[in-house]
């Protein structure tokens, strides 16, 4: 699934039809996937905070802790991961619905693959730059939410019509998703994991 990487960026259609006449997806290698390529902005976004810091307006450059930047960034890699699971799981329980068999697996290779230009955006966490990181975060939900609509239809089998319906359906549940994540950083700020500035 590694090699999906790449080629779903920038020969989309090619790669989702080679997606589609695999036949069969390992749960293992879709978890891992997106396991794998939940590190970048992981990583990225540490250094960031931590080495490199960010400004507001002509302020000084603000930075995390450590600590405090391994608890959050723990906290959102387990996050990411989670999130890509939980929507491969209600594409796959959705799929009848629409007309189609899928699988667990098979529904976390589509979340993964949909979402891969959000995790390979990540890496500008390594330039934590108010406009730049925004601009290029919503890009990168413009492609992911491309590459959704693109894909579900040839994976799932299924005409475009319904597979318009059925991407959708997957859309509004990543809504969802992301309300209970801001929600729950709510609450896990109030438990200990709110972020510690250096001096």
């Amino acid at each position: 699934m590694i090699a999906n990487m790449f080629g779903v960026i920038f020969h989309p259609k090619v790669q989702w039809q080679s997606i589609a006449e695999r036949q069969s997806f390992p749960l293992v290698g879709s978890v891992f996937y997106t396991a794998l390529l939940a590190c970048v902005p992981a990583v990225a976004w540490y250094y960031g905070t931590t080495a490199i810091g960010w400004k507001v307006g002509d302020g000084e450059v603000i930075k995390l802790t450590e600590n405090s930047a391994a608890v959050i960034i723990g906290l959102f890699y387990l996050t990411m991961v989670a999130s890509i699971c939980a929507v491969g799981y209600m594409i796959h329980w959705m799929s009848k619905t629409y007309g189609t068999d899928s699988s667990t697996a098979k529904g976390i290779a589509v979340a993964g693959i949909s979402a891969t230009p959000l995790f390979l955006a990540g890496v500008i966490g390594f330039v934590p730059v108010y406009g730049l990181d925004l601009l290029i975060g919503v890009a990168a939900v413009s492609y992911a939410v491309y590459l959704l609509y693109l894909g579900i239809p040839m994976v799932m089998g299924i005409p475009a019509e319904r597979g318009f319906l059925f991407s959708s359906a997957v859309i509004a549940f990543c809504m969802v998703i992301l309300m209970v994540i801001m929600g729950g950083s709510v609450i896990l700020w109030d438990l200990g994991a709110a972020p510690d500035f250096t001096d």
